[in-house]
């Protein structure tokens, strides 16, 4: 199976938002799913990865399952009618689903490049497939690899420096200004796209304390739950500012939301900052006049974040050598799994000739010489195979390791030679 490693991807570079959430799969979902397909197929490893913006599966097998797992998908979710395989990339090539799924986890792929999010949702796939049974030694190569790829590029590069979206950035700025205060306070004001990604950066980002509230309460209420924060009654707005440490707002209208009388009227002890990411603006521009308020706009948080996505894509090159690097030796360790088998038949069938010439001659000697010809008989064996292990590695990389399995394979019968666990013992 080393060889038959393939993908289906269903992303933010193959469908519309409205199908991507149609598939977008949690926790229970994905364990529900590698089930299924234990069950009723004989892929025996697999890889389930669902995100905001992508859900892909890789798979092991000879066999092209990418449309029954369209199918699975669609009934899974409820969404059969509407899915489509053009919807989705499918790479059938071993080489291609193997550097694709490097290229996921590094983040290349991601909406926000460098993206470290996907790095633990990785992980948590990861570790699904494996409670299942479905990460064998190739997966479990495959995946250690990627994640010291990871590692180097952090190491060695740029590409995961800064935030490079606006969510990103402002959740930064905020780690950044509350790094003295113990539990900080954080208030989140309107849950649009960008307040709903505030949200699930701040919860990621490990902020304990974060209060959310919106004209429409179901939304907050949803979103709450969802990441097990506190919600607050819209109406009561100037109070959770009078609370909250960092007031992040994106609620766009003709009027500020947050005015410099409301500010004033909470006489402020501590400093407060505010985050204003609306636009038209949600904060107006003379409350940084009052003493211990400070004011961010959209404009200083867009300019955090481009010059991070700028340096992100500077260094893409970067990334790219390296996971050539990594692909380059993984690939040869995928090919030598192919002659694996052969090398513990082949030490199986010298071992078996080594403990029956033994036994014809054991009468009569003593321990100490038992112990003596056991030892020698050892050191010859490993100097016989020595060389033909070396040829079929060498082989592997030139691609013409069949021949030679062949050549072994009829001078000493392997076929009827057991591998791996039942090799012969002394």
């Amino acid at each position: 199976m080393h060889q038959h490693f393939k993908a289906i991807s269903v992303s933010h570079k193959t469908a519309p938002l409205a199908i991507r959430e149609l598939v977008a799969l949690n926790e229970k979902a994905c364990r529900e799913l590698l089930a299924k397909t234990k069950e009723f197929t004989d892929v025996p490893e697999l890889l389930i990865l669902s995100t905001c913006n992508r859900t892909e599966i890789y798979y092991t097998s000879s066999e092209d399952y990418s449309r029954y797992f369209i199918q699975l998908l669609g009934m899974q979710t409820g969404s059969a009618g509407r899915l489509e395989e053009s919807h989705f990339a499918i790479f059938n090539h071993h080489y291609d689903a193997v550097r694709h799924l490097f290229e996921v986890c590094l983040g290349l792929h991601s909406q926000v490049i460098g993206d470290t999010q996907i790095s633990n949702q990785v992980k948590h796939a990861y570790q699904w497939a494996a409670d299942l049974g479905l990460a064998g030694p190739f997966l479990h190569r495959l995946m250690h690899t990627i994640f010291f790829t990871s590692k180097r590029v952090v190491q060695e590069t740029r590409f995961r420096d800064g935030a490079a979206s606006a969510s990103y950035a402002a959740v930064e700025l905020v780690e950044e200004l509350t790094a003295d205060l113990p539990q900080p306070k954080v208030l989140v004001v309107g849950l649009g796209e960008i307040g709903a990604d505030v949200c699930k950066n701040l919860v990621a980002g490990k902020f304990s304390d974060v209060t959310l509230t919106n004209r429409t309460v179901g939304k907050a209420r949803e979103l709450a739950h969802s990441h097990r924060v506190r919600v607050a009654d819209f109406a009561n707005l100037p109070q959770e500012i009078q609370r909250a440490d960092v007031i992040i707002s994106s609620v766009a209208k003709a009027d500020p939301l947050i005015t410099r009388a409301t500010v004033e009227s909470l006489n402020l002890l501590s400093y407060k900052y505010f985050i204003d990411l609306a636009v038209p603006r949600s904060v107006e521009v003379s409350v940084e006049e009052v003493p211990g308020a400070v004011l961010y706009n959209i404009d200083h948080i867009r300019n955090r974040a481009t010059e991070a996505l700028e340096k992100r894509i500077a260094a893409i090159p970067q990334v790219e050598h390296i996971v050539t690097e990594a692909l380059a030796e993984f690939h040869d360790w995928s090919k030598e799994m192919a002659v694996s088998p052969t090398i513990h038949k082949l030490k199986n069938a010298l071992e078996q000739i080594r403990q029956e010439e033994l036994a014809r001659h054991l009468k009569g000697l003593t321990a100490e010489e038992l112990e003596r010809m056991d030892r020698v008989t050892k050191s010859m064996m490993q100097k016989i195979i020595k060389l033909p292990v070396l040829q079929l590695k060498a082989a592997c990389k030139r691609g013409e390791a069949e021949t030679l399995i062949d050549v072994l394979n009829d001078l000493f019968d392997l076929e009827k030679q057991p591998s791996g666990d039942n090799a012969v013992h002394p």
